[in-house]
Protein backbone atom coordinates (compact mmCIF):
# COMPACT_ATOMS: atom_id res chain seq x y z
CA UNK A 1 0.00 0.00 0.00
CA UNK A 2 2.96 2.37 0.95
CA UNK A 3 4.92 1.59 -2.45
CA UNK A 4 1.49 2.16 -4.52
CA UNK A 5 1.27 5.99 -2.80
CA UNK A 6 4.83 6.43 -3.17
CA UNK A 7 5.14 5.85 -6.71
CA UNK A 8 1.35 7.67 -7.44
CA UNK A 9 2.92 10.54 -5.76
CA UNK A 10 6.39 9.86 -7.85
CA UNK A 11 4.54 9.70 -10.89
CA UNK A 12 2.53 12.92 -10.45
CA UNK A 13 5.42 15.16 -9.07
CA UNK A 14 7.51 14.19 -12.36
CA UNK A 15 4.92 14.50 -15.15
CA UNK A 16 2.22 16.76 -13.57
CA UNK A 17 -1.61 15.63 -12.86
CA UNK A 18 -2.70 16.62 -16.19
CA UNK A 19 -0.41 13.92 -17.98
CA UNK A 20 -1.44 11.34 -16.58
CA UNK A 21 -5.27 12.16 -17.00
CA UNK A 22 -6.33 14.14 -14.50
CA UNK A 23 -8.75 17.06 -15.07
CA UNK A 24 -8.37 20.06 -13.67
CA UNK A 25 -11.72 19.85 -12.29
CA UNK A 26 -14.51 18.19 -11.02
CA UNK A 27 -18.23 18.83 -9.52
CA UNK A 28 -19.44 16.22 -6.83
CA UNK A 29 -23.34 16.23 -5.97
CA UNK A 30 -24.89 15.48 -2.85
CA UNK A 31 -28.65 14.97 -2.20
CA UNK A 32 -30.32 13.95 1.13
CA UNK A 33 -32.55 10.77 1.92
CA UNK A 34 -34.34 8.29 -0.17
CA UNK A 35 -36.89 7.20 1.63
CA UNK A 36 -40.07 4.97 0.67
CA UNK A 37 -42.75 5.04 3.07
CA UNK A 38 -46.43 3.05 2.51
CA UNK A 39 -47.84 5.53 0.29
CA UNK A 40 -44.75 5.72 -1.97
CA UNK A 41 -45.33 1.66 -2.45
CA UNK A 42 -48.92 1.51 -2.73
CA UNK A 43 -48.49 4.20 -5.55
CA UNK A 44 -45.26 2.20 -7.27
CA UNK A 45 -47.24 -0.90 -7.04
CA UNK A 46 -50.44 0.30 -8.52
CA UNK A 47 -48.68 2.01 -11.62
CA UNK A 48 -46.87 -1.24 -11.71
CA UNK A 49 -49.81 -2.96 -12.57
CA UNK A 50 -50.36 -4.78 -8.93
CA UNK A 51 -47.44 -6.87 -9.48
CA UNK A 52 -44.14 -4.91 -10.07
CA UNK A 53 -43.43 -1.24 -8.54
CA UNK A 54 -42.41 1.50 -11.18
CA UNK A 55 -40.75 4.45 -9.99
CA UNK A 56 -39.91 6.04 -13.54
CA UNK A 57 -41.17 9.02 -13.44
CA UNK A 58 -40.16 10.03 -9.62
CA UNK A 59 -36.61 11.00 -10.36
CA UNK A 60 -37.02 12.91 -13.87
CA UNK A 61 -37.42 16.27 -13.71
CA UNK A 62 -34.04 16.12 -11.41
CA UNK A 63 -32.25 13.45 -13.13
CA UNK A 64 -30.60 16.55 -16.03
CA UNK A 65 -28.72 17.90 -13.02
CA UNK A 66 -27.85 14.97 -11.23
CA UNK A 67 -26.50 13.20 -14.60
CA UNK A 68 -24.82 16.25 -15.53
CA UNK A 69 -22.04 16.26 -12.10
CA UNK A 70 -19.27 14.31 -12.39
CA UNK A 71 -20.11 11.67 -9.73
CA UNK A 72 -23.67 11.92 -7.43
CA UNK A 73 -24.11 10.36 -4.14
CA UNK A 74 -27.48 9.93 -1.73
CA UNK A 75 -28.64 8.22 1.32
CA UNK A 76 -30.76 5.05 0.62
CA UNK A 77 -32.67 4.70 4.04
CA UNK A 78 -34.39 1.99 3.26
CA UNK A 79 -33.45 -1.81 3.05
CA UNK A 80 -33.86 -3.48 -0.40
CA UNK A 81 -35.49 -6.59 1.32
CA UNK A 82 -37.05 -8.51 -1.52
CA UNK A 83 -40.30 -9.24 -1.63
CA UNK A 84 -43.19 -9.56 -1.32
CA UNK A 85 -43.65 -7.93 1.97
CA UNK A 86 -42.07 -4.60 1.11
CA UNK A 87 -43.20 -2.03 4.64
CA UNK A 88 -42.69 1.66 4.98
CA UNK A 89 -42.48 3.29 8.35
CA UNK A 90 -41.04 2.34 11.59
CA UNK A 91 -39.48 -0.79 9.70
CA UNK A 92 -38.53 -0.23 6.40
CA UNK A 93 -38.46 -2.46 3.45
CA UNK A 94 -38.22 -1.35 -0.31
CA UNK A 95 -38.24 -3.07 -3.94
CA UNK A 96 -34.98 -3.07 -5.99
CA UNK A 97 -37.13 -0.64 -8.90
CA UNK A 98 -36.32 2.15 -6.40
CA UNK A 99 -32.84 1.59 -6.40
CA UNK A 100 -32.88 1.30 -10.31
CA UNK A 101 -34.62 4.63 -10.29
CA UNK A 102 -32.01 6.39 -8.06
CA UNK A 103 -29.58 4.89 -10.51
CA UNK A 104 -31.27 5.87 -13.73
CA UNK A 105 -31.44 9.76 -12.31
CA UNK A 106 -27.63 9.42 -12.34
CA UNK A 107 -27.00 8.83 -9.25
CA UNK A 108 -23.33 7.12 -8.72
CA UNK A 109 -23.47 5.96 -4.77
CA UNK A 110 -25.88 5.13 -1.90
CA UNK A 111 -25.05 5.34 1.67
CA UNK A 112 -26.27 2.25 3.62
CA UNK A 113 -24.88 3.81 6.99
CA UNK A 114 -28.42 5.12 8.69
CA UNK A 115 -30.48 4.03 11.12
CA UNK A 116 -32.84 2.11 9.03
CA UNK A 117 -30.12 0.07 7.81
CA UNK A 118 -31.54 -2.50 10.36
CA UNK A 119 -35.28 -2.97 10.04
CA UNK A 120 -35.27 -6.31 8.27
CA UNK A 121 -32.34 -7.30 10.54
CA UNK A 122 -28.88 -8.81 8.70
CA UNK A 123 -30.68 -10.74 5.64
CA UNK A 124 -32.04 -7.68 4.20
CA UNK A 125 -29.31 -5.56 5.03
CA UNK A 126 -26.72 -7.64 3.74
CA UNK A 127 -29.34 -8.30 0.18
CA UNK A 128 -29.29 -4.62 0.29
CA UNK A 129 -25.29 -4.90 -0.66
CA UNK A 130 -26.16 -7.54 -3.29
CA UNK A 131 -28.77 -5.80 -4.73
CA UNK A 132 -27.14 -2.82 -5.21
CA UNK A 133 -23.63 -4.65 -6.42
CA UNK A 134 -26.29 -6.37 -8.94
CA UNK A 135 -27.93 -2.73 -10.55
CA UNK A 136 -24.07 -1.36 -10.47
CA UNK A 137 -24.21 1.70 -8.06
CA UNK A 138 -21.14 1.66 -5.53
CA UNK A 139 -22.06 1.53 -1.57
CA UNK A 140 -20.52 2.38 1.40
CA UNK A 141 -21.43 2.15 5.33
CA UNK A 142 -22.63 -1.52 5.83
CA UNK A 143 -20.75 -4.67 5.00
CA UNK A 144 -21.74 -8.57 4.87
CA UNK A 145 -18.82 -8.60 8.08
CA UNK A 146 -16.12 -7.04 9.47
CA UNK A 147 -13.78 -9.17 7.10
CA UNK A 148 -15.66 -7.34 4.19
CA UNK A 149 -15.35 -3.89 5.70
CA UNK A 150 -11.40 -4.40 6.31
CA UNK A 151 -11.48 -5.13 2.53
CA UNK A 152 -13.14 -2.58 1.53
CA UNK A 153 -12.05 0.23 3.56
CA UNK A 154 -10.75 2.60 2.46
CA UNK A 155 -13.09 3.24 -0.76
CA UNK A 156 -11.69 5.68 -2.97
CA UNK A 157 -12.73 6.58 -6.17
CA UNK A 158 -11.35 8.32 -9.35
CA UNK A 159 -13.37 11.17 -10.53
CA UNK A 160 -11.96 12.90 -13.72
CA UNK A 161 -8.15 11.62 -12.44
CA UNK A 162 -8.41 12.58 -8.83
CA UNK A 163 -8.23 9.88 -6.29
CA UNK A 164 -11.16 10.39 -3.32
CA UNK A 165 -12.01 8.59 -0.51
CA UNK A 166 -15.52 7.99 0.65
CA UNK A 167 -16.61 7.19 4.28
CA UNK A 168 -20.11 6.68 5.92
CA UNK A 169 -21.00 6.51 9.99
CA UNK A 170 -24.28 6.49 11.32
CA UNK A 171 -25.24 7.42 15.15
CA UNK A 172 -27.20 4.65 15.46
CA UNK A 173 -29.77 2.04 14.24
CA UNK A 174 -32.76 2.68 16.36
CA UNK A 175 -31.85 0.40 18.84
CA UNK A 176 -31.77 -2.86 16.45
CA UNK A 177 -28.28 -4.54 16.38
CA UNK A 178 -26.67 -7.03 13.87
CA UNK A 179 -27.25 -10.70 15.11
CA UNK A 180 -25.87 -12.52 12.66
CA UNK A 181 -22.54 -10.35 12.08
CA UNK A 182 -23.29 -7.65 9.72
CA UNK A 183 -21.22 -5.28 10.45
CA UNK A 184 -22.76 -1.15 10.57
CA UNK A 185 -19.93 1.78 10.11
CA UNK A 186 -21.45 3.25 13.57
CA UNK A 187 -20.06 6.68 14.48
CA UNK A 188 -16.69 5.70 16.82
CA UNK A 189 -13.91 8.25 16.53
CA UNK A 190 -10.92 6.11 16.87
CA UNK A 191 -12.46 4.12 13.81
CA UNK A 192 -13.32 6.89 11.90
CA UNK A 193 -9.55 8.55 12.88
CA UNK A 194 -8.07 5.06 11.55
CA UNK A 195 -10.27 4.89 8.21
CA UNK A 196 -9.54 8.55 7.17
CA UNK A 197 -5.64 7.54 7.76
CA UNK A 198 -5.81 4.25 5.89
CA UNK A 199 -7.60 6.45 3.34
CA UNK A 200 -5.09 8.69 3.11
CA UNK A 201 -1.80 6.16 2.76
CA UNK A 202 -3.92 4.53 0.35
CA UNK A 203 -3.69 7.18 -1.86
CA UNK A 204 -7.10 9.78 -1.26
CA UNK A 205 -6.45 13.23 -2.70
CA UNK A 206 -9.43 14.34 -0.93
CA UNK A 207 -11.54 12.73 1.77
CA UNK A 208 -15.74 12.82 1.85
CA UNK A 209 -17.11 11.65 4.98
CA UNK A 210 -21.17 11.55 5.55
CA UNK A 211 -22.42 11.56 8.70
CA UNK A 212 -25.72 10.24 9.79
CA UNK A 213 -26.33 12.54 12.79
CA UNK A 214 -28.37 15.23 14.32
CA UNK A 215 -32.12 15.15 15.82
CA UNK A 216 -34.85 14.74 13.67
CA UNK A 217 -36.89 18.10 12.35
CA UNK A 218 -34.31 20.59 14.32
CA UNK A 219 -33.30 23.32 11.00
CA UNK A 220 -30.11 23.88 13.38
CA UNK A 221 -27.46 21.52 13.74
CA UNK A 222 -26.53 21.09 17.11
CA UNK A 223 -23.17 20.98 19.34
CA UNK A 224 -22.33 17.05 18.96
CA UNK A 225 -22.69 17.77 15.61
CA UNK A 226 -20.23 20.99 15.48
CA UNK A 227 -17.74 18.50 17.53
CA UNK A 228 -17.77 15.62 15.28
CA UNK A 229 -17.30 18.08 12.36
CA UNK A 230 -14.45 19.66 14.01
CA UNK A 231 -12.77 16.52 14.84
CA UNK A 232 -13.42 15.66 11.47
CA UNK A 233 -11.73 18.82 10.05
CA UNK A 234 -8.87 18.03 12.35
CA UNK A 235 -8.30 14.74 10.85
CA UNK A 236 -8.31 16.13 7.75
CA UNK A 237 -11.32 15.96 5.85
CA UNK A 238 -12.44 17.94 2.91
CA UNK A 239 -16.39 17.11 2.73
CA UNK A 240 -18.47 16.35 5.60
CA UNK A 241 -21.79 15.67 4.36
CA UNK A 242 -24.90 15.29 6.63
CA UNK A 243 -28.08 13.99 7.09
CA UNK A 244 -31.07 11.85 9.03
CA UNK A 245 -33.18 15.15 10.64
CA UNK A 246 -35.46 15.13 7.66
CA UNK A 247 -35.36 18.57 7.33
CA UNK A 248 -32.33 20.88 5.84
CA UNK A 249 -29.34 22.19 8.29
CA UNK A 250 -27.24 25.24 7.40
CA UNK A 251 -24.24 24.53 4.63
CA UNK A 252 -20.40 26.08 5.78
CA UNK A 253 -17.11 26.26 4.31
CA UNK A 254 -14.74 26.62 6.98
CA UNK A 255 -10.77 27.34 7.06
CA UNK A 256 -8.62 24.14 8.31
CA UNK A 257 -5.69 26.27 9.62
CA UNK A 258 -3.09 23.18 10.58
CA UNK A 259 -3.74 22.93 6.57
CA UNK A 260 -4.60 25.95 5.09
CA UNK A 261 -7.32 24.73 3.18
CA UNK A 262 -11.04 25.61 2.74
CA UNK A 263 -13.69 22.61 3.79
CA UNK A 264 -17.12 22.15 3.39
CA UNK A 265 -19.50 21.27 5.98
CA UNK A 266 -23.28 20.40 5.16
CA UNK A 267 -24.91 19.35 8.19
CA UNK A 268 -28.30 17.97 6.62
CA UNK A 269 -29.25 18.25 3.30
CA UNK A 270 -33.17 16.72 4.25
CA UNK A 271 -35.24 14.44 2.12
CA UNK A 272 -34.71 13.49 -1.22
CA UNK A 273 -38.36 11.79 -1.72
CA UNK A 274 -40.58 10.79 0.84
CA UNK A 275 -44.38 11.34 2.38
CA UNK A 276 -43.38 13.12 5.22
CA UNK A 277 -46.25 15.31 6.08
CA UNK A 278 -45.19 18.83 7.49
CA UNK A 279 -43.66 21.69 6.01
CA UNK A 280 -39.89 21.60 6.65
CA UNK A 281 -39.97 17.98 5.30
CA UNK A 282 -41.63 18.27 2.19
CA UNK A 283 -38.26 18.67 0.35
CA UNK A 284 -34.41 18.82 0.60
CA UNK A 285 -31.36 20.48 -1.13
CA UNK A 286 -29.01 19.66 -2.95
CA UNK A 287 -25.05 20.73 -2.78
CA UNK A 288 -22.99 20.74 -5.62
CA UNK A 289 -18.66 20.56 -4.57
CA UNK A 290 -16.40 21.35 -7.06
CA UNK A 291 -12.56 19.92 -6.27
CA UNK A 292 -9.68 21.38 -8.20
CA UNK A 293 -6.42 20.83 -8.95
CA UNK A 294 -3.88 24.17 -8.12
CA UNK A 295 -0.60 24.64 -9.83
CA UNK A 296 1.55 22.70 -7.76
CA UNK A 297 -0.91 19.91 -8.90
CA UNK A 298 -2.40 19.02 -5.13
CA UNK A 299 -5.98 18.39 -5.38
CA UNK A 300 -8.44 20.97 -3.27
CA UNK A 301 -11.85 21.44 -2.65
CA UNK A 302 -12.45 24.95 -4.18
CA UNK A 303 -16.24 26.19 -3.75
CA UNK A 304 -19.70 24.76 -2.95
CA UNK A 305 -23.51 25.93 -3.74
CA UNK A 306 -26.70 24.64 -3.52
CA UNK A 307 -30.54 24.85 -4.79
CA UNK A 308 -33.79 23.02 -3.05
CA UNK A 309 -36.44 21.28 -4.55
CA UNK A 310 -39.92 19.87 -3.71
CA UNK A 311 -41.25 16.00 -2.81
CA UNK A 312 -44.06 16.40 -4.46
CA UNK A 313 -47.11 13.22 -3.90
CA UNK A 314 -49.69 12.34 -6.57
CA UNK A 315 -52.02 14.70 -8.27
CA UNK A 316 -54.24 12.45 -10.09
CA UNK A 317 -54.63 9.09 -11.64
CA UNK A 318 -51.28 8.16 -12.97
CA UNK A 319 -49.10 10.34 -11.00
CA UNK A 320 -46.16 9.40 -8.70
CA UNK A 321 -44.50 10.69 -6.02
CA UNK A 322 -41.71 13.14 -7.87
CA UNK A 323 -38.80 15.62 -6.66
CA UNK A 324 -39.59 18.50 -8.38
CA UNK A 325 -36.50 21.32 -8.73
CA UNK A 326 -37.60 24.70 -7.32
CA UNK A 327 -36.19 26.10 -10.66
CA UNK A 328 -39.20 24.33 -12.46
CA UNK A 329 -42.69 25.96 -10.51
CA UNK A 330 -44.70 24.80 -13.03
CA UNK A 331 -44.59 21.56 -12.30
CA UNK A 332 -45.75 22.06 -8.94
CA UNK A 333 -49.58 20.50 -8.53
CA UNK A 334 -51.47 23.23 -7.76
CA UNK A 335 -53.15 21.60 -4.79
CA UNK A 336 -49.55 21.78 -3.36
CA UNK A 337 -48.14 25.31 -4.27
CA UNK A 338 -49.08 26.10 -0.39
CA UNK A 339 -46.86 23.26 0.74
CA UNK A 340 -44.34 23.80 -1.89
CA UNK A 341 -44.24 27.56 -0.66
CA UNK A 342 -44.31 26.93 2.84
CA UNK A 343 -40.94 24.77 2.38
CA UNK A 344 -39.33 26.94 0.27
CA UNK A 345 -39.93 29.93 2.30
CA UNK A 346 -38.45 27.66 5.76
CA UNK A 347 -35.09 26.21 3.93
CA UNK A 348 -34.33 29.72 2.24
CA UNK A 349 -34.91 31.12 5.85
CA UNK A 350 -32.14 28.91 6.94
CA UNK A 351 -30.36 29.19 4.29
CA UNK A 352 -29.79 33.12 3.59
CA UNK A 353 -28.80 33.26 7.65
CA UNK A 354 -27.00 30.58 8.20
CA UNK A 355 -24.50 29.64 5.73
CA UNK A 356 -21.00 31.05 5.40
CA UNK A 357 -19.98 31.03 1.99
CA UNK A 358 -22.20 28.71 -0.03
CA UNK A 359 -24.75 30.63 -2.02
CA UNK A 360 -27.93 29.30 -3.99
CA UNK A 361 -27.33 28.98 -7.52
CA UNK A 362 -29.92 27.04 -10.44
CA UNK A 363 -28.06 24.58 -12.44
Amino acid sequence: MFFHTVLFSLITFITGADSIGSAKKAELLFAGDAMQHQAQLDRARELGGGSMYDYSDCFTLIAPTVTKADYAVCNLEVPLGGGPDYSGYPCFSAPDSYAEALKDAGFDMMLTANNHCLDRRDKAARRTLDALDRIGLDHIGTYHDTAQRDSLVPFIKEIKGFRIGFLNYTYGTNGIMPRDGVEVAYIDRDKIAKEIALSKSAGAELIVVAMHWGIEYVLLENGVQRSLAEFLIDQGVDLIIGGHPHVIQPMKVVHNEKEDKEVLVVYSLGNLLSNMKTADTRGGALVRATIVRDKDGKARFSHADYDIFYSAKPDGPGSNFRVIPSWMPEHIPPAQKAHWQLFERGATRIFDKHNVNVPRRHP
